[in-house]
């Protein structure tokens, strides 16, 4: 079967030569179809570049957002870097103060939680922008998590220093300090002579003399637990302080409290007499520990 063939004629103007060309039909329709086919794909590439040149602003407007997120988030890092130092020296503080109030030792009990934001990939050109990108926000997660942790262990210690100063704070209210009144020391705590038998005896506190009347005022704050008379003491009143302290004011002349009575430091509370055994106006005044007499002496700063 023979294929058909169309002969093309090329005629030279001014020139008797004829050439001829035959062609194949089918390489014909082959060039016919290869020009439309490229004639559309010319078209699609036109209508892609005109795409791609009308996104250009909107591309360059997302790659300039990009960058100040970047910047942005670099600068956070920074700043989480800034509050991890603050926290450490929080930490340092803290351990210093526990150490002052003999809550701990001076060694270093632990490792400081928190960790740096920043990243040194974000600088390398080499590495991708969105790698760059993730590894700085997943360094700030986990720096925010460990700082959160490290609010929480910060708040716990101190609720417990809190805790520890009101304690002590509450005992230093509690603690007889001062004198409970003016005037001199007649006799000691401990063994003496006693004034109306001339024999030894352990005196249970000390014996300050004054004027009559001379006010007496609390050592430190506490409730008025007893008050009474006896042959001994003659008008007595007691005050317990808590934490197994209680102060004894004995001789008065006149108690300006009431059983039950909450009193502060520096209170006056009775005033110096002469009732009772005695050989003049002073106060007697003891201090007992669990229910122990102590030296009054060893409470008394000033």
């Amino acid at each position: 079967m023979t294929t058909k063939k169309i002969t093309i004629m090329f005629l030279s103007e001014g020139a008797r030569k004829v050439r001829q060309i035959k062609v194949p039909k089918c390489l014909i329709s082959f060039l016919i179809l290869f020009v439309l086919c490229g004639g559309a794909f010319l078209t699609w590439m036109a209508r892609d570049y005109q795409a791609v040149k009308e996104d250009v602003p909107e591309l360059g407007r997302l790659q300039k957002e990009n960058r100040q997120q970047r910047i942005q988030l670099l600068a956070l890092s920074q700043q989480i870097d800034q509050i991890n130092d603050r926290m450490k020296d929080l930490r340092e503080f803290d351990r210093k103060l526990k150490v002052m109030v003999n809550m701990e030792s001076g060694e270093e009990t632990g490792p400081f939680l928190g960790m740096g934001g920043s990243d040194a990939s974000v600088f390398d050109p080499g590495a991708g922008a969105e790698k760059a990108h993730r590894n700085l926000v997943r360094l700030m997660h986990q720096s925010l998590d460990t700082l959160d942790e490290e609010v929480e262990i910060c708040t716990q210690d101190k609720k417990d220093l809190l805790e520890y100063l009101n304690n002590q704070k509450a005992m230093l209210r509690s603690t007889p300090s001062i004198w409970p009144t003016k005037g001199w020391i007649s006799s000691g705590f401990g063994t003496r002579v006693s004034p109306f038998t001339n024999r030894k005896e352990f005196h249970q506190g000390i014996d300050i003399c004054n004027r009559m009347e001379t006010p007496i005022v609390a050592p430190a704050d506490g409730m008025v637990s007893e008050m009474g008379s006896n042959y001994g003491y003659g008008k007595i009143i007691t005050i317990n302080h808590g934490h197994g302290l209680k102060t004894r004011y004995a001789h008065l002349h006149k108690m300006l409290v009431k059983k039950g009575e909450y009193v502060k430091r520096g209170q006056t509370i009775a005033l110096v007499g002469n009732t009772g055994r005695t050989t003049g106006p002073h106060l007697h005044y003891e201090v007992h520990l669990n229910g122990v007499p102590v030296d009054p002496l060893r409470y008394i700063l000033n």
